[in-house]
């Protein structure tokens, strides 16, 4: 488990990133008010995994996934945040398929590289034998 409950906080150059993008240009939060957040967004966090494997359990699963999340924010009064985790979710999704996709045409692309490579090879080796 955890040695120290300041290991569960969220780093502080996420939570401000996260600040920065929220707020209009120009506001500026106090150090203590973003202690505050990345405490609550923790806090957050480990509530919903908490609940999140609880569910889980109940439907005597072992590892909780993006359903088992969305249906506990449901659950939890957080309805509101899961239309646009489900998008978000969606984006990801495809964002790792094609880049998935992507990989397997480039090791695709390169194995007929080195097979055009190596019948290259062949010819110039054929018309080699065929000068000398």
């Amino acid at each position: 488990m955890v040695e120290r409950i300041e290991d569960l906080n969220l780093p502080n150059a996420v939570i401000a990133r996260l600040i920065k993008e929220a707020l209009p240009d120009g506001s500026n939060v106090s150090k203590e008010a973003r202690a505050a957040i990345a405490k609550a967004a923790s806090v957050f966090a480990i509530f919903i995994t908490s609940s999140s494997t609880a569910l889980a359990h109940k439907q005597n699963h072992r590892t909780i996934t993006a359903k088992d999340i969305l249906q506990t924010l449901n659950e939890l009064d957080f309805e509101s945040f899961v239309p646009s985790l489900t998008q978000d979710l969606e984006v990801y999704r495809k964002m790792v398929k094609d880049k998935k996709e992507s990989k397997a045409n480039n090791k695709k692309d390169a194995s007929t590289g080195d097979a055009i490579a190596s019948s290259s090879s062949a010819v110039v080796v054929a018309d080699s034998e065929e000068a000398a």
